[in-house]
């Protein structure tokens, strides 16, 4: 039974389908639920720091059931979102349950929709590799993909990373950084890519392409079907999406550095370059995310045998209460700051 833990991760659409069916202040709940009642949770479960070891650990690698718990998450994220856009664009919405709305569906997207498709884009099958860039793509964030993979996990804790928050920034700073150096730098690891092989930027192997004319194709057809109000609503629930990722992201890796060794090459990415929580309520509703230090020293891991490491640098509290505090940068810097290595404070100035 206990294997069916991560379908916890489940209550974050389950809250959206609250407020979708309540209306009124209700519209806001999901984002009560997020970003309250988890945090709350977090503070009163116990942490916990066990690993898988032997014959559990090669069965859970094995087993189907926590991929099937992954494939999930794709009719659930198109089915609620296509259902809301049905139901604002057929009947009279208030202009604040609309605003409610659009929060509560777009956390689906940033959590049920990007953290997942983060999973599957670290996939070996060609198949889960697509599911996970078809749940990029409601969040506009299709070239998540090849940023994610072939720049972020090489540049982590530098200043190359966009993806990487650097020293006393604040959160909203960081959303224009990354936002715009991941997009462009997406691009030309593209054009890296296609020059390695040979190809054309008119190749059908230029998949940012083919990801701008999806993504431009997806919001064409639901104002053909939703209208106007439908457009409004997918774009701006894609962008509360992509926002939470990058919320996600600055505490991943905030004030942590690689050292540049002589040769002018960085260190290896280790467990200290990533913060870590063994909070368990944030660990199953975003399906081991939050062990994110091993995550990065070893990436085709599944989410379900991920690792604790005693020398990955731990967060005060889970991922989600976390991203609450980063909002409000001074108790942020408060609480982070002395927790960052000292070497790495020099490194940042």
């Amino acid at each position: 039974m206990k294997d069916l833990k991560y379908l916890a991760a489940m209550s974050l659409p389950l809250s959206a389908i609250i407020s979708l069916y309540f209306k009124g202040s209700l519209s806001y709940f999901t984002i009560v639920y997020a970003f309250v009642l988890i945090p709350i949770l977090e503070m009163l479960l116990p942490h916990d720091t066990s690993n898988q070891e032997g014959a559990e650990r090669e069965e859970k690698a094995k087993s189907k059931l926590y991929d099937w718990m992954l494939y999930l998450n794709v009719p659930i994220v198109f089915g609620l979102l296509s259902y809301t856009l049905w139901d604002i664009s057929h009947h009279t919405y208030s202009p604040y349950e609309i605003i409610g709305l659009v929060f509560s569906i777009g956390i689906v997207l940033g959590t049920n929709g990007i953290n997942v498709a983060h999973e599957l884009g670290h996939r070996q099958a060609t198949f889960e590799r697509h599911l996970g860039k078809l749940l990029l793509l409601p969040s506009h964030y299709m070239h998540f993909y090849i940023e994610h993979n072939f720049g972020h996990h090489a540049n982590a804790a530098t200043k190359e990373d966009p993806a990487t928050a650097q020293y006393n920034q604040t959160v909203y700073s960081f959303w224009f950084t990354s936002v715009f150096r991941q997009y462009f730098s997406a691009w030309g690891l593209q054009a890296k890519l296609l020059k390695g092989g040979k190809h054309s930027f008119l190749s059908i192997k230029n998949d940012m392409l083919w990801y701008s004319i999806f993504q431009i194709t997806y919001l064409a057809v639901v104002f053909l079907v939703f209208g106007p109000i439908g457009l409004l609503f997918a774009f701006c629930t894609g962008i509360v999406g992509f926002l939470l990722l990058e919320t996600v992201n600055y505490i991943e890796h905030y004030g942590l550095s690689r050292k540049k060794m002589p040769s002018g090459r960085y260190e290896r990415v280790r467990e200290v370059h990533s913060w870590n929580s063994n909070h368990v309520m944030g660990r199953i509703v975003l399906y081991e995310l939050t062990r994110h230090s091993d995550h990065h020293y070893k990436s085709s891991k599944k989410y379900q045998i991920l690792d604790y490491h005693d020398i990955s640098p731990q967060m005060p509290y889970g991922y989600p209460t976390s991203m609450v505090l980063s909002f409000l940068p001074p108790l942020w810097f408060k609480l982070m700051n002395p927790r960052i290595p000292s070497e790495m404070k020099v490194r940042a100035t």
